[in-house]
């Protein structure tokens, strides 16, 4: 790595009207800290922009001294891309306006700007957009990365109600991909990551949503597991329009209400979010589950969008946690997989509360009727994501959970047909595997064309022709 000329970074903050810190100055640490606390990079230099002339700015001057470039806005990746050890981390976080059009349902969206941002801006006016689960993530990385979220199965992804973007290239110019321009590029920035260029801004059509959504979520033994996964298989891919999840694992001593005093048992449970206008087929849904084995706990409640979005954010607060995920994807739900989901569940209970695994049905309705080609988003067909995760706070326990969930994902990755999500890959090298081989090739000619030199790498990586 370059070691970063004095004089260069004296030039930059000439130009730059942001802030640009130093290791050891004021506000260096708590601007570099991500939300996994297993990643502690300390950058060169970390410039906070305030619009697409710094972002420039920075950018050329980390190409002309060749200074390793992350880019920051949520900073959730599992892997740390967001930030670098002796490179340059160009933070977007300060750039996080919303601006509604409520007449032409767009939204116009800064590169830094969080979930919380867009939602609360959109549905000051009853709309909204497919957006993530948790309020404190980056709208542009997890839009970039495809974009699930509870309105996903209504209205697409992220990336497929993106509309346009202005972006930083490599050699410091800006442009805007849209329909009308530089439309091969909006094919790539539509699930194709971070590989082109900063995003600085993004336009997004809206829904009507809203205000009122409604949330269950029931939990049950695991002796029951199979069989409420099979009832949680056809309510799935029955209800195109509702998103699911299950999830198998120990109670979490933090747990509240009817599950505190069963701490440490091994349960599944099933939650869902209706969205659409008929509120009141939430009862049936929990009705069909709770016909198949009586829940140890349940909750069935009508919630503000805002604050159902912003429930989770707790569980995965910034830096407070140590994080690790493999993902899958599933067209279908076997037998073989539910079985094999409540096994592994079971056994990662007995030995790491804070392990456990997930299937989240946010794909199908909406997302499975773009057509393949029409974004970088690939493997359409896919139905389930499928999730091994852990999260824990001691370092010493890094082994454990790392190793466990790598096991939970082997013992059923097998089984997967439609892939892997592109925001939910780490370190591991499955690029060609989220994409297939068309679109990692469209890909790649976008690659050569936008970035050569591969100066944006710290992403699900598509290299380029000559390296």
């Amino acid at each position: 790595m370059a070691a970063v000329d004095p004089a260069a970074l004296r030039e930059l903050r000439r130009r730059f009207q942001g802030q640009l810190l130093a290791p050891g100055e004021p506000g260096y640490d708590d601007a570099r800290r991500l939300t996994n606390a297993m990643v502690d990079k300390r950058p060169a230099a970390i410039a906070r922009c305030t619009g697409s002339a710094d972002v420039a700015a920075a950018v050329s001057l980390a190409r002309r001294a060749g200074l390793e470039v992350a880019v920051r806005a949520g900073g959730h990746s599992v892997s740390g891309n967001s930030s670098t050890d002796g490179g340059l981390m160009i933070d977007l976080t300060p750039m996080h306006s919303v601006t509604v059009d409520p007449d032409a349902r767009v939204a116009r969206v800064g590169g830094g700007a969080l979930l919380r941002h867009l939602d609360t801006g959109t549905q000051r006016f009853g709309l909204a957009t497919t957006a993530g689960m948790v309020s404190h993530t980056g709208v542009a990385g997890l839009t970039l990365g495809g974009g699930y979220g509870r309105l996903a199965r209504r209205f697409g992804l992220a990336c497929d109600n993106l509309l346009a973007a202005e972006v930083v290239l490599a050699d410091g110019t800006v442009t805007v991909a849209s329909e009308s321009s530089e439309p091969d590029l909006l094919w790539g920035l539509r699930g194709g990551g971070g590989n082109f260029g900063v995003v600085t801004s993004l336009e997004f059509r809206l829904h009507p949503v809203g205000p009122t959504v409604l949330t269950g979520e029931l939990t049950f033994s695991a002796d029951h597991g199979p069989a409420v996964l099979r009832a949680f298989r056809d309510l799935a891919l029955a209800r195109q329009d509702v998103v699911f999840s299950a999830y198998t694992g120990a109670v979490s001593r933090s747990a509240g209400g009817d599950l505190q005093a069963m701490a440490g048992r091994p349960v599944v449970a099933v939650g869902f979010t209706v969205t659409g206008p008929d509120l009141d087929g939430g009862e049936a849904l929990a009705a069909s589950l709770r016909g198949v084995a009586p829940p140890l706990a349940e909750s069935l409640r009508p919630v503000s969008y805002v604050a159902l979005q912003s429930a989770g954010d707790a569980a995965w607060a910034p830096g407070a946690w140590r994080c690790y995920w493999k993902s899958s994807a599933f067209s279908t739900l076997p037998d073989e997989l539910l079985d094999g989901f409540v096994e592994r569940g079971v056994a990662s209970a007995a030995l790491a509360e804070g392990c456990g695994l997930e299937l989240v049905a946010c794909f199908g309705g909406a997302v499975a009727r773009v057509g393949e080609d029409d974004t970088a988003f690939s493997h359409r067909d896919a139905q389930v994501d499928f999730i091994a995760l852990g999260r824990w706070t001691d370092p010493d326990a890094d082994e454990l959970h790392v190793g466990l969930c790598r096991q939970n994902w082997a013992a059923l990755a097998h089984l997967a047909d439609a892939g892997v999500y592109v925001n939910n890959l780490g370190q591991e090298d499955r690029v060609r595997e989220a994409y297939g081989e068309p679109t990692y090739r469209r890909l790649v000619a976008l690659k050569d064309r936008f970035d050569p030199g591969n100066l944006f790498h710290l992403n699900a990586n598509i290299r380029p022709s000559a390296g």
